[in-house]
């Protein structure tokens, strides 16, 4: 059994160097994950992948069952959870091609189901969120880069956004003013789910762009730039992932 699991985001919808065992289909209380669980070994160490757009990066980001994802995951064994998200770069810092670990999110988004406890509770549940991601899972992630030779941005505010659209230079100024540095669409509710469920999780976050207003002036954010960019940024997650999963 791997208690190990890696969610792959936009531009990682398979693992380079993952040797698969086998594919497991899970029925779950809340429908359909994004696809079937891989489970494999990468560097002689077990592990699971989930593409969390599916494996043909069809489903958007506001269509995503991350409640299924993270019950499926949970419901096999695993423990530790690291998810790649794609990011627009807010904090100028944050170019395009760089990896970065944050260490906190903040939630834009709406008509998500974002929890778990809901019906047939015997009590409310509320759940401790003040550090959004395990600590020990981010001290890896920050070793294994550094072992792997990559620099790396080693925190920062992931702003959550609802998606699929990009946002206005107006709504990044918004998110800046409000301590953001990075923009997705996927960091939630899926951290909070996973901390619902008791799970260790933490995100490696890819820069694909500048938000809107951030880049050269007049640039257009287009997929042909994101996956230009994609392909630097995954190339680097390979890399540090064959450095972490042995210290998983």
């Amino acid at each position: 059994m791997s208690e190990t699991a890696i969610i792959g985001g936009t531009g990682l919808t398979s693992l380079n160097g993952l040797e698969i065992v086998r594919r497991e289909v899970v029925n779950t209380p809340y429908g359909e994950p994004s696809g079937p669980l891989v489970h494999g070994r990468l560097q002689g160490h077990g592990v699971v992948f989930l593409p969390r757009h599916g494996s043909g990066h069809t489903i958007p980001p506001h269509r995503i069952n991350y409640r299924a994802n993270i019950w499926a995951l949970h419901s096999i064994g695993v423990r530790s959870v690291i998810a790649v998200n794609a990011v627009g770069g807010i904090d100028d810092s944050l170019t395009p091609g760089c990896l970065v670990f944050p260490d906190q999110i903040i939630d834009y988004t709406w008509s998500r189901i974002n929890t778990f406890f809901e019906d047939g509770l015997s009590s409310v549940v509320h759940v401790d969120f003040t550090r959004p991601y395990s600590e020990e899972l981010r001290s890896l992630l920050i070793e294994a880069a550094r072992v792997a030779g990559l620099h790396t941005v080693n925190s920062g505010t992931y702003g959550a956004t609802q998606g699929p659209r990009l946002e206005t230079a107006a709504e990044i100024d918004r998110l800046e003013r409000d301590g953001c540095h990075m923009v997705g669409m996927t960091g939630m509710p899926e951290a909070a789910l996973a901390r619902e469920l008791g799970l260790s999780y933490a995100a490696c976050a890819v820069v694909a762009n500048m938000a809107a207003g951030r880049g050269r002036e007049g640039e257009t954010i287009s997929m042909d730039l994101i996956r230009q960019h994609l392909e630097s940024g995954m190339e680097k997650v390979c890399r540090l992932l064959v450095e972490l999963v042995p210290r998983l």
